[in-house]
């Protein structure tokens, strides 16, 4: 799976940001080889785009706003 999102971030200071998030889940239970070739079209991708916010996530049940949050708050 593979999500690019435009969040809302607001900043401790007050400021707002909009940052380009691209998060992806592996495919469970896929061959090798399978998930080499999704592994290379993930990078394809992040580079073609020029994305800089990659989260990779397990299940879509980790995908939250606080999850999200706290894989922002890094980013300063």
């Amino acid at each position: 799976m593979f999500v690019v999102y435009s969040y809302k971030y607001v900043h401790d200071d007050g400021r707002v940001s909009y940052p380009l998030c691209f998060i992806f889940s592996s495919p469970v239970g896929c061959k090798p080889e399978q998930q080499m070739m999704y592994a290379g079209s993930k990078n394809r991708l992040v580079q073609t785009a020029e994305l800089t916010k990659v989260f990779e996530i397990r299940t879509t049940d980790d995908l939250t706003e606080a999850w999200l949050q706290e894989k922002l708050s890094f980013f300063r």
